[in-house]
């Protein structure tokens, strides 16, 4: 019993459970095939067990099934669910669900592709039949996290956590990167981060998707919630304080809504809630935030007029001026009218959103805004007859033709979104704009860039940047998505790799120098991560990875005092990061774990997140009590 349980009353539970299998039938044993004559066949099919084994049935399963509103929690079934309510029950139920399947359980064709190992002691592998494995491998005690796969073997992205990963300028000792100097202030520090770094935070942030401006990034967690942190100015971050934020920090003014998707400017920031609704903040000088009025605002303010009633699916924020797109494929820019970016064929400033007049009858899929361009992807009927019909997605660019960064072959103003004529081919899904540059992904994987081939942004030594030139060289594997800052771009791979070229200045192309790259260039420091998304700032760059989870065999000493894990030493899960420490390093529990079934109540975390959960526990009382001093 030592060797499988972790303490005297887990293995008393085992005992009687046990036990009371004996007596119910010595004659019924394990057979080899699939099913049991000690338990209900269809308890021992395949898909029952991964039901009731898998992660992706675990407290740590898929956020996106969990409710956002704070309405009915969704009811997991898990090894952490409450207990039977006497021992009897609770040793069968124990039996159950953490016994070794028979030998032969799962047959060796697809029905073993869907069953995830569980720890301590089993790295899992969704593909492939399960070999050697031991009572341990499958057995999950409740002080112990589950281990999944992040090795991109296929499973549903719900059943992990985000990490952030960023690097560039003023990812070292600037605010960005939690350090203390703002950009260009000084000149002494190491301001910037030459290689890819973990974001710091107070807690551990399951994070969906990201954005980044110029000195300022926000992310938006599957629960919904939106943090933003880096340098302040004219309210960007939206906490209603002038003062730099080291951290993500929740905005609360949207800690009771249903955030989405979030973008990022320069100087303002833009949120979508799940229902649509559209929040903008920041400094809004030429209508940037859309509230018919240069009004800056320190915290998020939902835009209504022309908005109002209508689902907004995608965003996008150039310095000056906005994009939107909705649900039904309508394109609404405002902002500063310079060049046309608008593309209402004028050059004036809106301060209210208004529809692009030109795209009307059309469907745009997706926006991006350059400096002083916009681009979109748009649907258009292609076919000669009206049986063979079907959409395809063009691209459209407009505002200053300069540098070829419009792709039209000249240097001419486009007031109204005009169609690349050298790409009427190619089927575009998704577009990004820099300074001097348009980068757009067709369906097929392929990328495509037009513009100056400064930097050797355009990925492609042979562009000249007159045309829209294909960009290949070591990019082979399928690409998925794209991202793009002032000069340099990066990519995410099928593969789970990133790749980025461009200006190397900063670092912001996570090579660890600061040489530009004229071709894609693999992000080595990122290659044994499982990364989903990527989001490119101005001079900065960050990446979503999935979190790992730490199984038995990925390692054999305590994170904290790193010592060897033995019969007497054994192994407990964090339940805020995830990783294996001893129980001397992980005797703690505290309330809001990352990880927790429940945030409410106290669950197992090492000393590190135990002092982190402390302190922001701690800030949130104290917040909570300044808010009721002001209210009384």
């Amino acid at each position: 019993m030592d060797l499988i349980c972790k303490d005297k009353d887990e293995a008393e539970v085992w005992f009687i459970g046990l036990k009371a299998l004996i007596s119910r039938g010595r004659q019924r044993k394990w057979r080899t095939e699939s099913r049991s004559d000690g338990i209900p066949s269809e308890a021992n099919s395949p898909r029952t067990y991964t039901q009731r084994s898998s992660p992706l049935n675990s407290p740590f399963g898929s956020g996106d099934s969990l409710q956002k509103d704070g309405g009915d929690q969704l009811r997991l079934h898990s090894p952490y669910e409450s207990p039977p309510k006497n021992g009897l029950d609770k040793a069968f139920s124990d039996v159950i669900l953490y016994a070794v399947p028979p030998k032969g359980f799962f047959p060796s064709d697809s029905a073993s592709g869907s069953v995830h190992s569980l720890s301590s002691g089993g790295s899992d592998s969704v593909h492939g039949p399960m070999k050697g494995m031991g009572m341990d491998a499958f057995r999950v005690s409740s002080s112990s996290a589950v281990s999944s796969s992040s090795q991109g073997s296929g499973h549903d992205d719900g059943d992990a956590l985000g990490d952030v990963f960023i690097w560039g300028e003023g990812i070292g000792d600037g605010v960005l990167g939690g350090g203390p100097h703002r950009v260009g202030n000084c000149f002494g520090a190491k301001m910037d981060s030459l290689l890819p770094k973990a974001l710091d935070s107070a807690v551990v942030l399951d994070v969906q998707n990201m954005a980044c401006g110029g000195c300022h990034a926000a992310l938006v967690t599957k629960q919904g919630e939106i943090f933003s942190w880096g340098e302040e100015s004219g309210g960007r971050l939206g906490h209603g304080v002038e003062s730099d934020v080291l951290l993500p920090k929740l905005v609360d003014a949207l800690s009771h809504t249903n955030i989405e998707l979030v973008a990022c400017g320069e100087y303002h920031t833009c949120a979508v809630t799940l229902s649509g609704d559209l929040y903008t903040w920041g400094d809004g000088h030429f209508g940037i935030l859309g509230h018919g009025n240069e009004v800056s605002h320190w915290v998020p303010k939902r835009v209504n007029g022309p908005l109002e009633g209508i689902h907004v699916s995608s965003i996008s924020c150039g310095p000056w001026h906005t994009a939107v797109v909705t649900s039904a494929g309508q394109l609404f820019t405002f902002g500063d009218g310079t060049f046309g970016v608008l593309g209402h064929g004028d050059r004036r400033s809106v301060l209210k959103p208004r529809e692009v007049e030109s795209l009307k009858g059309l469907r745009t899929v997706r926006a991006a805004c350059g400096v002083w361009h916009t681009a979109a992807v748009v649907e258009v009927m292609v076919g000669n007859s009206s049986s063979s019909n079907c959409s395809s997605g063009k691209l459209f660019t407009w505002g200053d033709g300069d540098k070829g960064r419009l792709g039209h072959g000249d240097k001419q103003t486009k007031l109204v979104p005009t169609c690349v004529a050298a790409l009427v081919e190619p089927n575009f899904c998704r577009v990004a704009c820099g300074h001097s540059l348009t980068i757009a992904l067709t369906t097929s994987g392929h990328v495509y860039t037009m513009g100056s081939p400064v930097y050797g942004q355009l990925g492609n030594p042979q562009a000249d940047g007159k045309l829209p030139a294909r960009v290949e060289g070591k990019l082979k594997s399928f690409v998925e998505e794209i991202a793009c800052g002032a000069y340099h771009v990066a990519v995410l791979t099928s593969r789970t790799e990133v790749y980025t070229w461009g200006k190397g200045a900063n670092g912001r192309l996570g090579h660890g120098d600061t040489d530009d790259r004229n071709c894609p260039s693999l992000v080595e420091a990122l290659k044994d991560k499982q990364v989903k998304s990527i989001a490119c700032g101005t001079n900065f760059t960050a990446a979503i990875c999935l979190h790992k989870w730490v199984s038995g065999v990925d390692q054999s000493m305590c994170s904290g005092c790193r010592l060897p894990f033995n019969f007497k030493r054994k192994r407990h899960n964090c339940y805020n990061c995830g990783l294996l420490f001893c129980n001397s390093c992980s005797s703690k529990k505290s309330l809001k774990a990352s990880m927790a079934p429940n945030p409410n109540k106290p669950y197992r975390v090492c000393d590190n997140c135990f002092g982190k959960l402390k302190k922001t526990i701690e800030t949130d009382a104290s917040s909570q009590s300044s808010v009721s001093k002001e209210e009384a």
